[in-house]
């Protein structure tokens, strides 16, 4: 019985020490920012202008906005959880190849973007960054797209405007989901700072919705995807699950093209 107490004590600490480091870890966890310095100067194989944008609480977004001839619209980029515009603006090349613009920036913290992580500021931002692509193009010529953490944005920012699409790749139900699933003894709802329901925006989105999903991906299990799919009104959404895939090779699936190009005519 002696071993038995100690045991169960050791594992009570356990326990204890585990919510506890999720509880303080979960920001580093969720976002990882990678600055670059003001002067640091951007190069890419196609023409782009760079962008900042102040915002109301004097933090500046710092963006970019890749020009293609004669664009037949403009696809607004919300990216995932790490990284900043000299990776991602590497990534928006593949797009402006189906003969859009493409508009991405870095969320707060981000590449040259200033201020601190922030749920309800990121809403606000993402808000901006629409309204810049409005300046170029009407909306039935703006498409959303977000990816892995930016699928929330990209939601929000559809549920609150008129845009001609929205697509996601790798999306989740919300965070609490995620983490349910990958913690399922720790009770996370209770321990989460950040919440990203985009289930709840999706529930007010107008305009087509279309998912890409890989089968394997380990970091957004599809199981959450799927359950967002459920949340899209009816007769706007389509889901595209991808075989054999996880979290980092959607865009090199052979499926996931030709469905692109379909989508962005």
């Amino acid at each position: 019985m002696k071993y038995l107490r100690r045991f169960l004590i050791g594992l009570g600490c356990f326990y204890v020490l585990l919510v506890a480091f999720l509880y303080v870890s979960q920001e580093k966890m969720l976002f990882l920012p990678d600055p670059l310095p003001s002067d640091f100067q951007y190069c890419f194989a196609t023409a782009f202008e760079e962008i900042n944008v102040e915002v109301d609480d004097s933090v500046t977004l710092n963006a970019l906005h890749f020009s293609s001839e004669n664009p037949k619209g403009i696809l607004v980029y919300y990216h995932g959880n790490a990284g900043d515009l000299s990776r991602w603006g590497r990534v928006m090349q593949d797009y402006i190849a189906y003969g859009y613009d493409v508009l991405v920036y870095d969320y707060r913290s981000y590449g040259k973007s200033s201020g601190s992580i922030d749920e309800t500021k990121f809403y606000l931002d993402a808000q901006k960054i629409y309204d810049v692509a409005k300046r170029y193009f009407s909306e039935e010529e703006i498409t959303v797209y977000g990816r892995s953490l930016g699928t929330t944005f990209a939601t929000f920012v559809a549920s609150k405007n008129q845009p001609r699409q929205l697509i996601l790749e790798a999306p989740f139900f919300s965070i609490e989901d995620v983490a349910k699933r990958r913690f399922p003894i720790i009770p996370v709802g209770s321990l989460l700072k950040f919440h990203m329901p985009t289930y709840a925006f999706m529930r007010e989105v107008a305009c087509p919705v279309t998912i890409f999903h890989g089968t394997e991906d380990p970091i957004v299990p599809i199981s959450s995807g799927r359950r967002l799919f459920d949340s899209i009104p009816k007769g706007l959404g389509s889901f595209h699950e991808l075989p054999e895939v996880g979290h980092m090779r959607v865009r090199k699936h052979p499926q996931y093209e030709p469905l692109m190009k379909a989508l962005l005519p």
